[in-house]
């Protein structure tokens, strides 16, 4: 598939070809299946990583007084004049996926920041969006949706955001969706930088322990930007098919001496030279305060890392 980048998403009716029926039919035959087995079965045993999202101060349709599926206020969009189009360069085969490890409940310590979606979204907001694609709720993100059979390498990274309701003692938030999206190893965003491909974005809902995991690989660093994920909240699956619905979104920053560790495989030795001339202190988005935002990582670049994370709503 190709997207092109416009004012004006395209859409796309075409009832005929099961490859581009969407989110619709994915949540059709997600039901199907729940109706085959119990829903601990399916969503239970996933240990927690935290999401902490939304602003401080009063907001309509908080965590607290509102269902998953419902709507609410949605925050205005935030530009980011610091992000830029990433350079290109080769991608190859998928690598193993570390195993999951429990965040401790401490971790959850307060309201994540509101942050820019950056130029790369795929949400709609400025043209293309993945949000609409058949295939795009799923927990493996490295490949892309479609005829593509590109698989983006790089260190295998298990991403795990536990939501919490921080105003009723950080109880986890059951049933919301995340979408989150990020560059491969070379910094090019699918979509944009690769317009052919829709590879490391992905949609998954929050299992009862309020957790989403994504299997992925850790990301490059491109000029001008501390390595980091994007991620926006929205309140069901339902909701998750336009930027117009989201209630929250965020970034993630990596801890410097494992991005250090990564960038010293092959592949990332672009990102390794980018890295050195930013830090958490000067990037545009994370230099007002990132300890909200700091995954907590575990594992090792020869067996994949873990980035755990509580996003707060």
């Amino acid at each position: 598939m190709r997207y092109r980048v416009s004012r004006i998403p395209e859409h796309r009716h075409e009832d005929n070809d099961i490859n581009n029926r969407g989110l619709q039919f994915d949540l059709a035959t997600l039901q199907a299946q729940l109706s085959r087995r119990n829903t601990l079965r399916l969503f239970g045993g996933v240990a927690a990583f935290a999401l902490v999202g939304c602003s401080d101060g009063d907001r309509a349709g908080e965590p607290g007084n509102r269902q998953p599926t419902s709507g609410g206020s949605v925050p205005a969009a935030v530009t980011d004049a610091t992000e830029t189009a990433p350079p290109a360069g080769p991608t190859s085969a998928i690598s193993p996926i570390p195993t999951e490890a429990a965040t401790p409940a401490s971790a959850c310590n307060g309201t994540i920041p509101q942050e820019t979606a950056g130029p790369f979204p795929g949400n709609g907001a400025n043209g293309p969006n993945v949000l609409t694609e058949s295939g795009i709720v799923r927990k493996d993100i490295r490949s892309s949706l479609g005829i593509s059979t590109t698989q983006a390498q790089g260190v295998p990274l298990l991403v795990r955001l536990t939501l919490v309701d921080t105003r009723d003692g950080c109880r986890p938030l059951a049933g919301y969706a995340v979408y989150l999206w990020h560059c491969d190893r070379e910094g090019r965003y699918s979509m944009y930088s690769l317009p052919n491909e829709s590879y490391l974005r992905g949609v998954q809902a929050s299992d009862p322990a309020g957790v989403v995991t994504f299997q992925t690989i850790f990301p490059g660093c491109y000029p001008g930007r501390w390595p980091h994920i994007h991620f926006e909240v929205y309140p069901g699956l339902e909701k998750a098919t336009s930027a117009a619905n989201k209630i929250a979104t965020s970034q993630l920053a990596f801890p410097g001496e494992v991005c250090e560790d990564v960038y010293g495989t092959s592949g990332y030795e672009q990102s390794r030279q980018n890295l050195s001339r930013v830090s958490l202190q000067t990037d545009g988005i994370f230099r007002d305060g990132w300890q909200l935002q700091l995954a907590e990582m575990s594992g090792d670049r020869a067996r994949g890392y873990t980035a755990s994370l509580v996003v707060g709503l």
